[in-house]
């Protein structure tokens, strides 16, 4: 068996360095053994002597493709179905009605799961609307799914699923969203016909305009240092409608300037106020 390449501190430095830059992960010396081990398959493929040869190719005139494999190897994809349960009930009871009504009286209602994985949240979000809704297909009312990450994001697109994954649905929702493919389960059309999957760095320009009525963006934000996460808090303020929802995760909270601009409405769940966002730059 080939002995692994050893990563050393400079070497780990300069990919940590790279890592955020691009995405505001903060990767802390105790990830070192964690990143080697996630990184050693890639350098086989690339056919790479060791860390060195890596970091130049990242670092090189062609690595802006080589950067996507990285941070791939740098996310947790930790998710499931109806996680934390608590913000779906409130999504459910509070949250969704009047959008529903709104979408009903011609409205474009728009919907942010941005940091979505395998795709479960976006899944789950689709199914609550539609429980509400049925024929939400045939009104102005879409969810937009991201990640940073092009692996989990054609993962979700296909929403193939294993049953064990699907177990916190019900049998109920089971048998309406989900159709039998072998020995796993995909997402039926009705789930498909409201969402639109699509690759995304939160930290890059977005490229959308238009407001949305909810954001989820649930631990994802704790890997992020300081001033990546206010700004990017800050960002979700200024593209979140006035009364709109924001969802985030259970370790994390609210600060920086966009502190004011959110009034809290239940565990890690915040709605817009009608503060104008202040005058300077996003983050500052």
């Amino acid at each position: 068996m080939i002995e692994a390449p050893a990563l050393s501190d400079r070497q780990f430095d300069r990919l940590a360095r790279i890592v955020r830059q691009d995405s505001g992960i903060v990767l802390t010396k105790a990830k070192r053994s964690l990143l080697a081990a996630r990184l050693n398959r890639r350098l086989r493929s690339l056919n790479l002597r060791d860390y060195g040869a890596y970091c130049q190719r990242l670092e090189g005139a062609d690595g802006i493709e080589e950067r996507r494999h990285l941070l791939s190897a740098v996310t947790t994809n930790v998710t499931a179905f109806f996680r934390e349960a608590h913000h779906f009930d409130a999504l459910a009871t509070e949250i969704l009605p009047p959008l529903v009504d709104a979408a009903r009286a011609g409205e474009r209602i728009r919907l942010w799961s941005a940091a979505c994985a395998s795709g479960e949240e976006a899944y789950s979000i689709a199914m609550t609307l539609l429980d509400l809704f049925p024929d939400a297909a045939r009104h102005d009312l879409r969810i937009l799914a991201t990640d940073i990450d092009p692996t989990m994001v054609a993962r979700a697109e296909a929403g193939r699923y294993a049953a064990q994954a699907l177990h916190p649905l019900g049998a109920k929702r089971l048998l309406r969203f989900f159709q039998r493919d072998g020995e796993q389960y995909t997402a039926n059309s009705d789930l498909r016909a409201i969402i639109r999957f699509a690759e995304l760095n939160l930290h890059d320009d977005w490229p959308f305009s238009g407001q949305f009525n909810v954001i989820f963006c649930r631990n994802a934000v704790i890997y992020f240092d300081a001033p990546a996460r206010r700004r990017l808090w800050y960002r979700f303020a200024r593209q979140i409608r006035n009364g709109g929802a924001l969802f985030i995760g259970h370790s994390e909270r609210l600060d920086g300037p966009a502190a004011g601009l959110f009034d809290p409405t239940g565990t890690t769940r915040f709605r817009r106020n009608g503060t104008l966002p202040p005058n300077r730059p996003e983050g500052e």
